[in-house]
């Protein structure tokens, strides 16, 4: 991991706008919007399978998210998958709930033979039900697993080939060869919907600007995890949940290379 890297591109994601095409969980998709266009992004969340390839066309990375995936939902994220590897824009795979039903494991099984993924970005539970594993979960949260995080993400990005993105009270980051691992974060951060899907907005910002993949997901995950440390840090002692999820963004919209050297937390 090259920190200058990272630093630099807060700068250019400002200056470029990346747009991020968006198939993704119908509970959270306005989340996701608000936080790309808070780190500099631009969002599009088209669905239809008569117009996502074309979109993808236009668009410089793609988020699928499997939050509520249906059959039709499936195909278009098959179609603009396949697109986007054709035009060679990033994918950012978010495997919501898969490992809690077989609907969704098997779909996501067979997505990842159809479609060439470059970073995923998931749970404990969710990434070890990609690579074969069996664990207890329920609905969208982690189980407990008898693999550490560490060798889960590194073993998953060597058997998937892509950057792996494993978040937590620690976020684990892996390309199969080297990991890092995020210190930065808050449990609050689990106590309103979408922060994982929002991670994968941001991630697939900064992928868009870049091929360096690895950067890209450190840089979209550390970016949560810190404007979520924060956010809980700017409470005042009256305020509640709506006011955290209204201050995260603000903090997600307020990143920088300044703060973000300044907070982030590697171990």
């Amino acid at each position: 991991m090259n920190k200058d890297v990272i630093i630099g591109l807060f700068s250019n994601i400002k200056g470029h706008g990346p747009l991020v095409h968006h198939l993704t969980n119908n509970v959270t998709i306005n989340d996701c919007a608000n936080a790309t266009l808070a780190i500099g992004g631009s969002p599009v969340m088209s669905t239809s399978i008569e117009e996502v390839a074309d979109m993808v066309q236009l668009a410089d990375a793609l988020v699928i998210n499997f939050g509520t995936i249906d059959d039709q939902m499936y195909e278009a994220m098959v179609i603009a998958g396949q697109a986007a590897n054709t035009k060679g824009i990033p994918v950012i795979f978010d495997p919501v709930g898969v490992g809690a039903t077989p609907f969704r494991t098997e779909r996501a099984s067979n997505f990842l033979n159809k479609v060439k993924v470059n970073i995923i970005r998931g749970n404990a539970t969710e990434v070890y039900a990609l690579i074969g594993g069996k664990a207890i979960t329920r609905g969208v949260d982690a189980g407990e697993l008898s693999i550490s995080k560490e060798k889960l993400a590194l073993e998953a990005a060597d058997k998937l080939q892509a950057v792996t993105v494993i978040s937590g009270e620690t976020d684990v980051i892996s390309n199969g060869i080297s990991s890092v691992q995020i210190e930065n974060g808050d449990i609050w951060l689990t106590r309103i919907t979408g922060t994982g899907c929002m991670t994968a907005s941001l991630i697939a910002c900064f992928a868009g600007i870049t091929d360096d993949w690895f950067s890209a997901a450190i840089a979209g995950m550390s970016v949560m995890s810190l404007a979520g440390e924060n956010a809980k840090n700017s409470l005042q002692a009256n305020d509640g949940i709506g006011t955290y999820r209204s201050k995260l963004m603000d903090e997600i919209f307020l990143m920088n290379e300044a703060v973000w050297e300044k907070g982030v937390r590697f171990k």
